[in-house]
This record gives structure tokens, C-alpha cells and sequence, in this order.
């Protein structure tokens, strides 16, 4: 008789776990900051220009390895160069730049890397 008084811990559990209902109707706005972001579903805060290759504007042809403050300008602080998307320098500029600037690098005009 005892068994038959006694609910079983199992059907508790069950009845218990079970999820609130949601509360049907249109969502509510998601706060700013979200995944979206601000300004919008997906949109960006402000107007982003595209980058244009500074060689290709001032028909700059030839790349040398001795104009040492030009090259300064594409290499990061650390003395790592500079990746395209960030300077907005053409493919072929880029790679013409990345070459003059190791050929700097090997007769010393540039450093590899700085010192701590």
C-alpha cells in the first residue's frame, strides 16, 4: 500500500523539467550591438572608402629598394609588411614592394625586426 501513496521520483523529474511555454506573437526588438551590429541588420556604422593603390595614383613605376622612407611607410612597427587589405596597394605593386623591401632588408638599410 505504501507504493501505491508514493508518486516515483521518475515522474516528478519529468513533470518538472518541462519547459515554460513561450509566450506566442512578434518577438521584441533586439537590443543595439547585437549580432547584426549597430546601424542595422548587417549594415556598418559609417561609410568605408575603398583603398586605392598609392603607386597606381602617382604612377609610380618602379619600386627601388634604396627609397628607404617609402618603404618604412609599409612595414608595421614589429618589421613585419604590411598585408594589402590594410594599405590598399595593388596585386602587383604589392608584390614588387614586398620584393624591395627584402632587398633593403639583406644590405641593411631596413631592419628584420625591432629590438625589445
Amino acid at each position: 500500500m505504501a507504493d501505491e501513496t508514493t508518486s516515483t521520483p521518475s515522474t516528478e523529474q519529468q513533470q518538472t523539467s518541462a519547459p515554460a511555454p513561450r509566450p506566442s506573437g512578434p518577438r521584441p526588438p533586439r537590443p543595439a550591438g547585437g549580432p547584426g551590429g549597430p546601424g542595422g541588420p548587417g549594415g556598418r556604422k559609417f561609410f568605408r572608402r575603398k583603398k586605392v593603390c598609392k603607386f597606381c595614383t602617382e604612377k609610380i613605376e618602379a619600386i627601388s629598394y634604396r627609397d628607404v622612407r617609402l618603404l618604412q611607410g609599409f612595414v608595421a612597427e614589429r618589421g613585419k609588411i604590411v598585408p594589402r587589405r590594410l594599405t590598399g596597394v595593388c596585386t602587383r605593386h604589392q608584390r614588387r614592394l614586398s620584393q624591395a623591401i627584402k632587398q633593403s632588408r639583406n644590405i641593411a638599410l631596413l631592419a628584420f625586426a625591432t629590438r625589445y
